[in-house]
């Protein structure tokens, strides 16, 4: 049997499992029927730590995608440790740790940390404490991002401007408004009728990150981009949201659906096509950062304008920042070079 076909009779099963079992209707997806999860092949004292945390985890505040991340990257590290031979909480030693450890980040050890805090109460006393002391000091680091250079900025704003380019209006205006407004992808998806004021020509929202309010100015471009697409090319259905898939059932579109809107621009645009090359809808946030730098606004009105709540966390777009950056290099004239280094 040839494997596409094996797929999709797996995706057929997967549908009826999910409406016999959950009566969830088809949505044009696959399931993942026959797959294990890594949930599933846990032991029972490891679920039930992933199963306290994702309950407990929302009490204190944590939003879903954050349960989600921290209770993933958790049980990563718990099926780690069982091809260790660890099934439980006493067999965990440092050098089990150390070894799990030795090639992740200090972001995966934040959130496997976050877990196993949040299980404190509901296991034997001192024991989930014993494991924590047991996790090294990571040290954090920053990546050097990658950025839109200026001839990649003008394929994309050809494309996304282009009437006769084969980009959907919903796409185009996506583009638009994450190039434009340096909107978070999850904002742009949960962008609703009810946010965009266009009377006065803003966009208002709470931003779905950090629960805090945020008004930017609606510009021509993107505005009638998107009043385009609601006009001309959104199927009427019940959904508050925008921007919406394209089959049924229609429903707001799903991080994924954004990031792979992205990548088509990129494709589109002839643009970052190798492998390793980055392709997500924050590049473009990264871009409106790094244009009102190199136009010399103020960092506190660019961290505004982002919905940052900490001034710190414009730091990661300072090193795209090249006009500012070059005024800061060192002359090199009181450091001579002799003459071979230039000779053939």
């Amino acid at each position: 049997m040839a494997a596409s076909t094996l797929r999709h009779i797996r995706s057929i099963l997967g549908l009826i499992e999910q409406f016999d079992v959950r009566g969830i209707f088809p949505e044009h997806v696959r399931t993942g029927f026959l797959i294990a999860k890594g949930y599933d092949l846990l032991s029972e004292e490891f679920r039930r730590a992933i199963d306290i945390f994702r309950i407990e985890g929302p009490k204190y505040g944590k939003k879903s995608e954050t349960v989600y991340h921290e209770s993933h990257n958790a049980t990563t590290f718990f099926l780690a440790l069982q091809k260790l031979g660890i099934h439980n909480f006493d067999q965990i030693e440092e050098k089990y740790i150390l070894s799990v450890f030795r090639d992740y980040s200090c972001s995966y050890k934040k959130n496997v940390s976050a877990v196993i805090k949040g299980c404190i109460p509901f296991f034997k006393e001192g024991l989930c404490l014993r494991v924590l002391s047991f996790f090294p000091e990571l040290r954090e680091k920053r990546r050097n991002i990658q950025y839109l250079t200026e001839i990649e900025i003008s394929k994309i704003k050809i494309t996304l401007t282009d009437t006769n380019s084969n980009l959907t209006l919903r796409d185009k205006a996506i583009g638009l408004l994450a190039m434009f407004t340096g909107l978070r992808g999850c904002d742009i998806a949960g962008l609703k009728f009810s946010n965009i004021d266009w009377i006065n020509d803003f966009i208002i929202i709470n931003q779905q990150k950090t629960d805090v309010p945020l008004k930017l100015p609606l510009r021509a471009i993107v505005g009638n981009t998107i009043y385009d697409y609601i006009r001309n090319e959104r199927p009427i259905c019940q959904c508050e949201e925008i921007f919406i898939t394209q089959t049924t059932p229609y429903k707001q579109l799903t991080s994924k659906g954004m990031n792979n809107i992205a990548k088509k621009i990129m494709h589109m645009s002839n643009i970052r096509q190798n492998h390793g090359d980055r392709k997500g809808l924050h590049i473009f946030r990264h871009y409106f950062a790094t244009s009102l730098l190199k136009n010399d606004i103020p960092q506190p009105v660019i961290s505004n304008v982002l919905g940052h709540t900490s001034p710190n966390s414009i730091v990661a777009y300072l090193s795209a920042d090249l006009v500012h950056l070059k005024e800061c290099s060192l002359s090199i004239e009181l450091y001579p070079i002799r003459k071979e280094v230039f000779g053939e």
